[in-house]
């Protein structure tokens, strides 16, 4: 007598996964929003699921708890935030940071550095947030920079994105917002780059000999 074969489960079609993918992203945003407004201790994952459209239980089968949830939250590597931030040759990376910023504001609004300005509201946690700002975003810009001062090069470019940032998505300058993206770029992009290519500019001022 032959044994009956048990039927393997269906694999997960391509549209689950874009389901979960969708999920797991809306829940991220939320988590996300919610940071940039409240001190992470008062923040629940109920707060989260209702801003997300999804269940507690939800969030805890794709990220397991709080913890790990904020832990991603607070990396600038999540969904390659830094890695689509520096993903320009060097003597155009100015723009396009700028470009990059504003974008994601303007179409997801979600600003891949302004969490940090928000750091003081997380006691603690806002200490991870600070060193993973350092290490993924200014040092690895750092990095990419020649000549001398690079990291106080890096600090002055990213500063002048963030305060971009926060004149457009939390002053809301209604010039800046009623502005195209690529007229911004030009006007600001200079500025921005002037601090990562070395030589005479706002990092290093002449002096006369």
């Amino acid at each position: 007598m032959s044994a009956v074969s048990t039927p393997s489960p269906p694999a997960p079609t391509a549209t689950g996964r874009r389901d979960a993918e969708a999920t797991k992203d809306a829940i991220l945003k939320a988590a996300r929003y919610l940071l940039a407004r409240h001190a992470h201790a008062d923040i629940t994952l109920r707060a989260v699921a209702e801003r997300a459209g999804v269940s507690p239980p939800l969030i805890l089968k794709y990220f397991g708890n709080k913890d790990t949830l904020f832990a991603r939250v607070m990396s600038f590597d999540t969904d390659t935030d830094a890695d689509d931030l520096l993903d320009a040759p060097l003597e155009e990376l100015g723009r396009h940071m700028v470009r990059h910023v504003l974008t994601s504001q303007r179409e997801r609004g979600a600003d891949p550095l302004l969490r940090i300005a928000f750091a003081p509201l997380h006691g603690e946690h806002g200490d991870v947030l600070r060193a993973n700002f350092r290490a993924q975003v200014t040092e690895r810009l750092a990095g990419r920079l020649p000549g001398p001062e690079a990291g106080l090069r890096a600090e002055l470019a990213v500063a002048a994105l963030l305060g971009l940032g926060v004149m457009y998505g939390i002053a809301r300058g209604p010039h800046l917002r009623g502005t195209g993206i690529d007229a911004i770029a030009d006007h600001y992009g200079p500025l921005v780059q002037a601090h990562l290519t070395p030589g005479p500019g706002p990092h290093r001022p002449s002096r006369p000999a």
